[in-house]
């Protein structure tokens, strides 16, 4: 499906502010995941991604190993497929990024594997849904624990109660990342 004929089913769409949240989304993941993180970015992604981030970083762990990747940074995003279907909308994205991909041990911090001087081109493929009839968010997201206000960029717990906030109640999350 076009952009044009999913703005048709989905007016309050802006092709702008979405691939700024697949840009950010994308930077905060490969962050998240070099720094052993990934819970500050369980409300972007799908349960079955965020247990697959946490079987990469153990299985490097358990190598001695640490992910590095330097100077990240987004070169190109371009929707390529817009699949809806009666409970959720899915957004597929090609997305091409540049930087240093390295490995380091943790004992040490030696180079295991890879190149820490220059960057690299990776092309992928990001998988976004959002369910069809999705809450309504506040300007200021609210806490669904204490009703206080929260910041879903930050790590998706409230600071005062340790709710959890779920964006795949109000908004796009990532569900699949593929190198092409």
């Amino acid at each position: 499906m076009k952009i044009e004929e999913f703005k048709k089913i989905e007016p309050t769409f802006e092709e702008s502010i979405f691939y700024s949240k697949v840009n950010n989304v994308f930077i905060k993941l490969m962050t998240a995941r070099m720094l052993d993180k990934i819970d500050e970015v369980k409300h972007f992604i799908s349960d079955e991604l965020y247990n697959n981030e946490i079987a990469f970083i153990k299985n490097n762990k358990d190598k001695g190993y640490k992910q590095m990747y330097d100077e990240l940074n987004v070169k190109d995003s371009k929707i390529i497929d817009i699949l809806v279907n009666d409970s959720v909308y899915i957004i597929k994205v090609y997305l091409q990024s540049r930087y240093m991909d390295y490995i380091i041990s943790l004992d040490d911090g030696s180079l295991v594997s890879g190149n820490d001087s220059s960057r690299i081109q990776r092309d992928y493929i990001l998988t976004f849904e959002k369910k069809v009839n999705t809450k309504e968010q506040d300007n200021i997201r609210r806490c669904p624990g204490c009703g206080a206000s929260i910041d879903v960029n930050s790590s998706g717990i409230c600071e005062y109660c340790g709710t959890s906030y779920n964006l795949d109640e109000y908004d796009w999350v990532l569900t699949k990342i593929d190198n092409v």
